[in-house]
C-alpha cells in the first residue's frame, strides 16, 4: 500500500461469458488527482468504472480503496467484490453516462433523497426528510454550488440538458465523497457550453480525486491533471495531458493521427488556453490577495 494512491487496480479482468472486456488492467490513482479514462468505443471504459463502482464486480485481480479518515490515517480496504452502498459509504461516489434522477421530484426531493441515501443508518422515515435542518442545509449548500438553488421546488425536466447534466453531477457530490467517478459528463453537451460546464464541475470537485470517462477532449485537456488510455481492455499509455497528446503510439492506436493532424493542433490549442486560464486565475488571486492587504493596512 502506497499512502500517495487513494485507489489501486491491479491485474484486474472483466469478462461476460466467454468474452474478456477488460485484460490484467493495473491502475493507481492519486489522492486529489483527475484521472481521465479515454480510449475509443468498445475500449471498456464504462465497464471499468463499473467494476470499481461496484455494478459489475471483477472477474479476478484486486480493487483497493485506501481511505483516510479524519485524522490522516489511512486503511486499506479491499473493494473488489463490495456492494456498492458500502463503497459509498467507505467514500466512493459515481454518475452515470445517462440522467438517472427522480423525475416526479423536485430539484431538492432528488437532493435529499441522495443525502439520505448516503447515510449508514436509515431508520428514519423518508417523508420527514424535509424537516431535518441537517439536511436542508447541506442540500442549500450543494444547489447553491451550481446555481440551482432558486430552481429547487422545480422538476427536473424543466431543467435544460446541459443543467440536468450538472445536476446529475452533483448528486454524486451529495455523499462527501473522497473519490468520484464519472461516466461521460459532458455527454451530449453542444460545445459552446462545455466550457461554463468544465469550470462548474471543477469548482464542484474541489480538491477530491476524479477519474473521468470522456470522448470530449476540450474537458480532457482542460480538467484532467492525468490521463490514461485504455484499448481493447488494456491501459496502454499514461501521462500527463501534454505527454499523451504527444504520445505516437496513443496518435495511432486511438486519436489515428499524425504529426500535421487537425487533431494535435486542436489539442495543442486546448493545452495553450488552459494554461493561459491558470495563469489568469493566478494573477487574480495574487491581486486579490495585494488588495485584501492594502484594505487592511488602510484600517
Amino acid at each position: 500500500m502506497s499512502t500517495d494512491y487513494i485507489m489501486e487496480l491491479a491485474h484486474l479482468d472483466k469478462a461476460f461469458g466467454g468474452l474478456k472486456i477488460l485484460k490484467d488492467v493495473n491502475l493507481n490513482i492519486k489522492r486529489g488527482e483527475k484521472m481521465a479514462l479515454i480510449g475509443p468505443n468498445g475500449a471498456g471504459k464504462s465497464t471499468l468504472l463499473n467494476t470499481i463502482g461496484g455494478q459489475g464486480p471483477a472477474t479476478a485481480g484486486t480493487v483497493i480503496f485506501n481511505v483516510m479518515d479524519k485524522n490522516g490515517k489511512i486503511t486499506p480496504h479491499d473493494i473488489t467484490t463490495m456492494a456498492p452502498n458500502k463503497r459509498l459509504h467507505l467514500g466512493l461516489g459515481k454518475s452515470f453516462q445517462v440522467n438517472n434522477l427522480f423525475w416526479q421530484q423536485n430539484l431538492l426531493q432528488n437532493v435529499l433523497l441522495a443525502l439520505y441515501g448516503a447515510e449508514k443508518n436509515h431508520s428514519r422515515l423518508i417523508s420527514i426528510l424535509e424537516k431535518r435542518t441537517d439536511l436542508l442545509e447541506k442540500a442549500e449548500e450543494l444547489l447553491k454550488t451550481i446555481d440551482l438553488w432558486e430552481k429547487r421546488d422545480e422538476s427536473p425536466t424543466l431543467l435544460s440538458y446541459g443543467e440536468q447534466r450538472m445536476f446529475e453531477m452533483l448528486l454524486a457530490y451529495a455523499s462527501d465523497p473522497s473519490i468520484v467517478l464519472l461516466d461521460e459528463p459532458s455527454a451530449g453537451l453542444p460545445t459552446a457550453e462545455v466550457g461554463a460546464f468544465t469550470d462548474t464541475l471543477r469548482k464542484l470537485n474541489g480538491d477530491r480525486t476524479m477519474l473521468f470517462v470522456a470522448h470530449d477532449m476540450d474537458l480532457v485537456f482542460n480538467l484532467a491533471d492525468s490521463i490514461s488510455v485504455l484499448y481493447f481492455g488494456q491501459i496502454i499509455a499514461q501521462g500527463t495531458p501534454e505527454e499523451i497528446a504527444n504520445n505516437p503510439k496513443v496518435q495511432e492506436i486511438y486519436l489515428g493521427a499524425d504529426e500535421d493532424s487537425t487533431y494535435d493542433i486542436g489539442v495543442n490549442e486546448i493545452l495553450e488556453k488552459r494554461e493561459e486560464a491558470e495563469e489568469a486565475a493566478e494573477e487574480a488571486a495574487e491581486k486579490a490577495a495585494e488588495e485584501a492587504v492594502e484594505e487592511g493596512g488602510e484600517e
